[in-house]
């Protein structure tokens, strides 16, 4: 039995779910959409002079009924083939019903953006819920034209997540784990595992995965391109698949699982600074970059400008001041985040010793060059 809200009542248990269709005519419309359109008669009724017509196909049925009244709706359609080989267009039943014929399979759209300075600070938060429950904090409110989308992501409780088998539509995403710990499960990637505060994965698209369990506090940072993508269920896939394929290709890019315990630190691009890389541009072929970086023995960093599409901050633990030519100096604490425009010379200054952050680039080795200082 499922609960009424309306009502307040009890609705029996369903057994089948059919989509009404009005028509003044049944034969034509009926036969439009079993020869046009490829569905299948389950029901017809009566015999000697059909009034109403069960079809169903593509995931759908529907009960075309002769004399009712109402709108005659519209379907919408992903036809297969290779992308680029079909172009979207509309036709219409004999009854009216308006049916989109669109490609299943299209390449992600990624808007041409634009570059911007954002800073946004932890004390300033304004926490939303999402997807299962968990509270989203928007790291980038512009979203950069539509181009990136950056969010600091919590579940307070703790304990199993309703989350289900999905995957999503994209160019580049990735999760740290910031805070606690988090059991995920991924698509012919072996058993499921606890990702750790510094661990941190790339989703390829389309891989389809689930996230399980979570500690009481857990807070992890998830950045994706474009900002607006699709997120579909897969109801079919069960995991783990008992299945672990490294190498597998997905959309052109490898799963990364990045374990910070075992991570060695190696000199940073700036000088006094180190860095632990993620493996992400490797297995991007070169899109994008993460590392975690820190001083090691310096308290600023060299003044730069770079020419990428996308540099991004996240201060994990300590603070800085992020100094960037012909603005106010940003005083930067834990949990606050900065993007950094292409162009601009800037810099981190009075790094204190504790300082760590997360440091996101596309390309994965963006253009650099040195500033006037």
């Amino acid at each position: 039995m499922a609960h009424n809200e309306r009502s307040g009542g009890e609705v029996p248990e369903v057994e089948r779910a059919q989509v009404v269709i009005p028509c003044r005519d049944l034969a034509p419309t009926l036969e439009f959409f079993t020869e046009s359109l490829g569905m299948v008669v389950d029901t017809i009724f009566p015999a000697d002079s059909p009034q109403v017509a069960v079809v169903s196909g593509h995931g759908i049925t529907l009960r075309l009924e002769q004399g009712a009244s109402g709108d005659p709706g519209s379907l919408r359609l992903e036809v297969g083939g290779e992308p680029g080989e079909f172009t979207e267009r509309e036709i219409h039943a004999p009854n009216g019903t308006r049916v989109r014929l669109v490609p299943a399979d299209v390449p992600v759209l990624v808007p041409e953006g634009v570059q911007e300075l954002v800073v946004t600070r932890l004390a300033d938060a304004d926490w939303g819920v999402g997807r299962a429950g968990m509270r989203y904090r928007d790291l980038i409110p512009g979203r950069l034209g539509g181009r990136f989308v950056a969010s600091h992501i919590s579940i307070p409780d703790g304990g199993p997540v309703p989350d289900y088998v999905h995957y999503h539509h994209i160019r580049f995403q990735m999760i740290y784990c910031y805070r606690g710990w988090v059991k995920v499960a991924y698509e012919d990637q072996g058993d499921p595992f606890v990702l750790q505060a510094g661990d941190c994965v790339l989703q390829p698209p389309r891989i389809r995965h689930r996230v399980m369990e979570a500690s009481p506090g857990l807070e992890v940072v998830e950045i994706g391109c474009p900002a607006v993508h699709d997120t579909h269920a897969d109801h079919l896939m069960d995991l783990p698949t008992g299945r672990f394929l490294p190498d597998r290709d997905y959309g052109g890019q490898r799963f990364v699982r990045h374990v910070a315990a075992s991570a060695r630190w190696r000199p940073w691009r700036h000088s006094g600074f180190e860095y632990r890389d993620i493996g992400i541009g490797a297995a991007t072929d070169g899109l994008a970059g993460v590392r975690v970086a820190r001083p090691a023995g310096a308290r600023a960093t060299d003044p730069v400008r770079h020419d990428g599409e996308f540099m991004f901050g996240f201060v994990l633990e300590g603070s800085t001041i992020l100094r960037i030519e012909n603005r106010e100096d940003e005083i930067l604490a834990t949990g606050d985040s900065f993007v950094i425009p292409a162009g601009p010379e800037y810099s981190l200054e009075n790094c204190s010793p504790d300082l760590q952050f997360l440091d996101v680039t596309l390309p994965a080795s963006p253009p650099v060059r040195a500033g006037s200082r």
